[in-house]
Parts: C-alpha cells; sequence; structure tokens
C-alpha cells in the first residue's frame, strides 16, 4: 500500500472515530513522531552517578522492590 493510500485510510477511520481518548492518544503520537527529537546531553555528574550505580548493581549492592518499600514501611513507622 502507498503512502497516500494509508493517509486517507488514517484520515477515514480518524473521521468515524468518536473516541476522545483514542483521537487524542493518536494526535499525541503523530505530534511526538513529527517533532525534531534533541539528544539529552548528560552532565559529567550524572555520568559518574550512573557509573557508580551501575557498579554497585554489578556488585549484588542493591535492594529488590519488595526489600525497598519494607524499609520505607519500617521507616514510616517509626
Amino acid at each position: 500500500m502507498k503512502t497516500i493510500e494509508i493517509r486517507k485510510k488514517l484520515i477515514h477511520e480518524i473521521n468515524l472515530s468518536n473516541n476522545k481518548n483514542l483521537l487524542e492518544e493518536f494526535y499525541n503520537y503523530l505530534n511526538q513522531e513529527n517533532k525534531v527529537r534533541k539528544t539529552y546531553k548528560l552532565s559529567k555528574e550524572q555520568n559518574a552517578a550512573i557509573k557508580e550505580a551501575r557498579t554497585l548493581i554489578e556488585n549484588g549492592d542493591f535492594l529488590t522492590n519488595e526489600q525497598a518499600d519494607q524499609e520505607i514501611e519500617e521507616w514510616l513507622n517509626k
């Protein structure tokens, strides 16, 4: 199918739809696709923090989500 045919079919389906949420999501998706995306540049500090976090994870020095939730609950109940 050629681009023009796809465009016509999409326009037809859009015109038939009464689903506001679907139309908003489709609009947002197309709007994002048509924007030029900037590449986010991290600072030296941010890169260092990421590197440190990766090292901690590789060494097994982290909490599971359940462990973190438990620690938070314990802290909140003090």
